[in-house]
């Protein structure tokens, strides 16, 4: 049974946008690569082709796991969640318990987390401690460092 790949919409164009330039610029410049490398003489002993050709497999390979989360996609509907409860896709502004501090997130798909846009994978500790939390709940979250409390300041969709 193939596992489920959750995104956004703009999640999956952004995949099928990488996708596309893979198979289409990424395969044209590894074949010019490799036919450089042919240029160059001997291919037993020609370690450019040689890297040239491994550099193909793995483009191959990236490719081939790309079409298979596509292809096992399952778009999130925004209009069917439910804004009381942190869930996927939820904004949800926290308040560190011990130094007061607030920060707000997004929580998404695993593809799509970017730390630096405040973007943080469901997968993740912080994401799974969030899940199901209401307003005014205290979220205990075992980190690397210990244990956080941080409590749901607000959540909005």
């Amino acid at each position: 049974m193939a596992e489920y790949t959750y995104l956004t919409k703009e999640g999956l164009d952004t995949l099928n946008e990488e996708l596309k330039e893979l198979k289409t610029k990424g395969r044209a410049d590894m074949a010019k690569q490799i036919q450089e490398a042919r240029e160059k003489g001997d291919l037993s002993e020609n370690a450019e082709y040689d890297a040239a050709k491994e550099a193909q497999g793995l483009l191959e390979k990236k490719i081939a796991e790309m079409e298979a989360k596509v292809s096992n996609a399952k778009v999130i509907d925004k209009s069917k969640l439910d804004a009381s409860k942190v869930m996927l896709l939820s904004f949800v502004e926290i308040k560190n318990t011990q130094n007061g501090s607030t920060i707000k997130y997004q929580i998404v798909p695993e593809p799509e987390a970017d730390l630096k846009a405040k973007k943080i994978s469901v997968a993740s500790p912080i994401g799974k401690g969030l899940l199901g939390k209401k307003v005014g709940d205290v979220a205990e979250i075992n980190v690397p460092n210990g244990t956080l409390k941080f409590e749901v300041v607000e959540i909005s969709l």
